[in-house]
C-alpha cells in the first residue's frame, strides 16, 4: 500500500487511549514538581515549563475525553455517528496549549527580562529537569511506538503518517512530548547561563523560547484538527484506488463524481454519482452497489459508509432506441 494512503487506519482506538494516557500520568506528575522547583530556585524558565505541562495534562484529559466521546455509535440524531467530536476537542486542546502554556511562558519571560529576579539554588530544578527527560522520553517513546506501528501497516514513512494521520490524538502526544524535551533543554540552558553570569536574563530568554515553541505546537495541532472539522478527503492515491475499486465492478462503467470524507481515525464516508450500463436491471444495479461496498470496505477497512447513486451518464442521447431509452421530459 502506498505512503499516500495513511488515512487507511483500521487499528482500534484502545492504542490511542493508552499513548494519551501515558502522558497524562506523566505531565501531572512533572507540573508538581516543576513548579516546586521553580519556586525554590526562583527560575521563570522553570515556572514556564511548569504551565508547560499544566496545559499538557490539561491537553491530554481533553483528548481522552475526545477519544470516548467520539466512539459513540450513530444513533437518530446524529445519524452519522460521532466519529468528528473528537477533532472538536482536540481543537479545544491546542487551544489549552496556548492559553495555559504559551502566554503564561511569555509573561513570565517578559517579566523577568523588565524587573529581573534573584536566582536561587539551582540544584533542585536540575534534579527535577533530569526526572521530567526521562518521564516525558518514556511517554514520547510510547507515542513514537504507535506511529512506527501505524506506518509499517500502511507501507508509509514514520514523517509522512505523523503529517497526515486523521488521528490527533496520537499526533498531539507526539508534537507536545518532543516539545517538552526541547522545553527542558532550554529551560536547562536557562538556569546554566544564570548560575554562570549571575544574570537573570538568561531564564527570561529561555521562558520566551518555550513560550514560542509551544505557540508553534498549538497552531500545528489546531490547524490539523480545523481542517478535519471543515471536512478533509481522503488522499490523492486512495481516492484513485476507491475509483479502480467502482470501475471494477459489473454494471458500473463510468464514476462521474467521487467525494469522500474523513469523519474519524477509522471512519471515512465514501459517496459517487455512478453511470451504470444502460442494459442492466434493478437488481442489477442493486448487486452492483452491494459489491462495490463489499470490496472497498475489502480493501480500504476504514471506509464505513458508501453512498452511490445511479446517474445517466454525459454521452450523447440517442433517441428512438428502445423503450424508455429516453431520459423524462424528451
Amino acid at each position: 500500500m502506498s505512503a499516500e494512503n495513511s488515512t487507511d487506519n483500521s487499528a482500534p482506538g484502545g492504542e490511542s487511549t493508552f499513548t494519551v494516557v501515558v502522558a497524562a500520568v506523566a505531565n501531572l506528575g512533572i507540573a508538581v514538581a516543576k513548579a516546586i522547583a521553580g519556586l525554590i530556585s526562583g527560575s521563570s524558565a522553570m515556572l514556564s515549563e511548569a504551565a508547560h505541562s499544566v496545559a499538557d495534562t490539561v491537553t491530554e484529559v481533553l483528548l481522552l475525553t475526545a477519544l470516548k466521546r467520539s466512539e459513540k455509535p450513530a444513533d437518530e440524531e446524529h445519524p452519522l455517528g460521532y466519529g468528528p467530536e473528537r477533532y472538536i476537542w482536540a481543537l479545544l486542546a491546542s487551544v489549552a496549549t496556548f492559553v495555559g502554556g504559551a502566554v503564561f511562558a511569555f509573561y513570565d519571560g517578559i517579566h523577568t527580562l523588565v524587573q529581573g529576579e534573584e536566582l536561587g539554588d539551582p540544584l533542585i530544578s536540575y534534579i527535577v529537569l533530569g526526572i521530567a527527560f526521562l518521564l516525558e522520553g518514556y511517554s514520547l517513546r510510547t507515542g513514537l511506538r504507535q506511529v512506527r506501528g501505524e506506518a509499517a501497516r500502511l507501507g508509509a514513512p514514520a514523517t509522512h503518517y505523523l503529517r497526515h494521520t486523521p488521528d490527533t490524538a496520537v499526533k498531539a502526544v507526539v508534537m507536545e512530548d518532543s516539545a517538552a524535551l526541547a522545553g527542558l533543554v532550554l529551560a536547562a540552558g536557562g538556569l546554566l547561563g544564570g548560575q554562570l553570569s549571575g544574570s537573570g536574563v538568561w531564564d527570561g530568554v529561555a521562558s520566551l523560547l518555550i513560550g514560542a515553541l509551544l505557540v508553534y505546537v498549538a497552531w500545528v495541532l489546531g490547524r490539523s484538527n480545523a481542517q478535519l472539522l471543515i471536512g478533509r478527503p481522503v488522499p490523492t492515491a486512495m481516492r484513485a484506488g476507491i475509483r479502480e475499486e467502482l470501475l471494477s465492478v459489473p454494471h458500473i462503467i463510468e464514476v462521474l463524481e467521487l467525494t469522500t470524507l474523513i469523519q474519524g481515525p477509522t471512519e471515512i464516508l465514501v459517496a459517487a454519482k455512478i453511470d451504470f450500463r444502460d442494459a442492466s436491471t434493478a437488481a442489477q444495479i442493486e448487486w452492483a452497489c452491494e459489491e462495490a461496498e463489499e470490496q472497498l470496505q475489502e480493501r480500504y477497512p476504514a471506509i464505513r459508509r458508501v453512498y452511490l447513486e445511479p446517474t445517466p451518464g454525459l454521452g450523447p442521447v440517442v433517441r428512438g432506441g428502445p423503450a424508455g431509452s429516453d431520459p423524462p421530459g424528451a
